[in-house]
């Protein structure tokens, strides 16, 4: 899922953190990686830092002269920056960006994530061509990342979001998709079932009762081995309210 990523280094200066920040990228599934007008860029300086994974990464690189022709085939773009306040308005953390990242990876889609130059970051010119800005945060009295420890917190929390997302890096399990629309009607109906038999849900009028489960469940965005879950819960309840009325009537 992670070969639609790309990780865009705008006008680096130092060719050691761009091998540092293909090491990082290796280490966390990324295969590309893109460098925008590097005013330097010497990858005989950068191969050390790379090491032998990052220095695959090196040897493919793409070199594009403006961060448009970088970003270009990208749905989404996200912007990293340590400043805030002004224009940087809306400012995401790093944990929110991946999970984002990841449900448009998981739609086919790409997703470019833009890191700017290690003295002066982004401009405020080239974060308007993101979609949405990221802020890592620090310590009040140091909030300067180096370029390739950013590039590794942003890949980190990607990484993450799309083992948990497959459930494959982690597991090796097949992904869960999500309930469809049948399975969601038959797990409401046996929700309004269940939560009836409990008194949980008044008889006079309980599709309206249920009105705010049915949105709670649909807002969640139910996966099916959720719904197994649910429905498992709904039918030991209906058991136990069951069993119970058989064992009253025998005591009487």
């Amino acid at each position: 899922m992670l070969d639609a990523l790309s990780i865009v280094l705008f006008r680096p200066k130092f060719s050691e953190n761009v091998g540092a920040a293909a090491r990082a990228c290796a280490n966390m599934g990324v295969s590309r990686l893109i460098l925008v007008d590097p005013p330097a860029f010497d990858i005989e300086k950068a191969r050390p830092m790379g090491t032998s994974k990052g220095g695959l990464l090196l040897d493919a690189l793409e070199l594009v002269p403006t961060l448009n022709d970088a970003v270009a085939g990208a749905e989404v773009v996200f912007g990293t920056t340590a400043r805030l306040g002004g224009w940087r308005t809306g400012v995401i953390a790093p944990e929110q960006a991946a999970a984002a990242a990841c449900r448009v990876l998981a739609g086919g889609g790409g997703v470019a994530v833009v890191f700017g130059p290690e003295d002066a970051g982004l401009s405020n010119k080239e974060t308007q061509l993101c979609s949405r800005l990221v802020n890592i945060p620090t310590a009040d009295a140091a909030t300067s990342l180096n370029l390739a420890q950013a590039v590794l917190v942003m890949c980190y929390e990607i990484f993450k979001a799309a083992s948990g997302l497959t459930g494959q890096a982690a597991t090796g399990a097949t992904p869960s998709r999500a309930a469809t629309h049948a399975e969601r009607e038959a797990l409401f109906a046996a929700l309004r079932r269940t939560l009836l038999s409990i008194d949980f849900i008044k008889p006079d009028n309980p599709d309206y009762w249920m009105l705010p489960v049915r949105r709670c469940i649909e807002r969640v965005g139910l996966k099916r081995q959720e719904f197994n879950l649910l429905m498992g819960v709904c039918r030991q309840i209906d058991w136990a309210v069951a069993s119970g009325g058989k064992k009253a009537g025998r005591e009487e």
